[in-house]
């Protein structure tokens, strides 16, 4: 059976020069770069990249009652293209300088959800939109106590504003599958603990 591999490597493209054009937020920056093609030569592009930088998205799941952890909040990239702007979606935050994925999980799961976790186990990492941001997204999964977690959190300082929520996992698949959840983080996450909800109930059990 044959397996796929890229066709070129890293070497294969060079940043030629660069400018900075936005320095707010995010970090945008416009480079000249030039770049092998599949039917040889080369070409020269200018595309402009969103320095985002990487994030972590943990899926909050409460095993003993089958059910999940979301938060909604207002996301300008929504507004004007979703049909509301508030999304439900998972706990995230951005990896901030000495951070791993696991440190992010822990200290955004307290700041906007109030919660505790452990057993945090890793369940892909992906490039949201590669055609024009750097992040790189860490997705988790995370065990939970639901029972005690809820309300209103956020940093004031962040002008964070986020409404905790707690789901019956079947509510939230069904949400998934008819499109009102509509963020990439949340679904997948979601569609993977479909496939692999009795797994992970095995493997914590195994760790208790």
């Amino acid at each position: 059976m044959a397996h796929w591999q890229p066709t070129f490597t890293a070497g294969d493209a060079a940043i030629i020069a660069q400018q900075r054009t936005c320095d707010g937020f995010f970090k945008i920056r416009r480079l000249t770069i030039r770049h092998a093609l599949f039917n040889g030569g080369e070409i020269e592009v200018v595309r402009e990249q969103c320095q985002r930088g990487d994030a972590v998205c943990v899926l909050l799941f409460d095993p003993a009652k089958d059910a999940l952890v979301l938060v909604e909040q207002f996301r300008v990239g929504a507004l004007g293209k979703s049909e509301n702007p508030w999304l439900l979606e998972l706990v995230a935050g951005i990896v901030e300088p000495g951070e791993t994925p696991h440190d992010v999980a822990l200290r955004e799961s307290v700041e906007e959800a109030g919660a505790q976790i452990d057993a945090i186990v890793p369940i892909t990492r992906y490039l949201p939109s590669a055609g024009g941001s750097d992040e790189y997204v860490d997705l988790l999964c995370a065990r939970v106590d639901s029972t005690v977690v809820g309300g209103v959190h956020g940093l004031a300082a962040e002008g964070e504003d986020i409404l905790v929520h707690v789901l019956p996992f079947a509510e939230v698949c069904e949400l998934v599958a008819n499109g009102v959840i509509d963020n990439a983080a949340t679904i997948i996450a979601v569609q993977w603990l479909q496939l692999n909800r009795q797994t992970l109930l095995q493997r914590w059990d195994e760790q208790n």
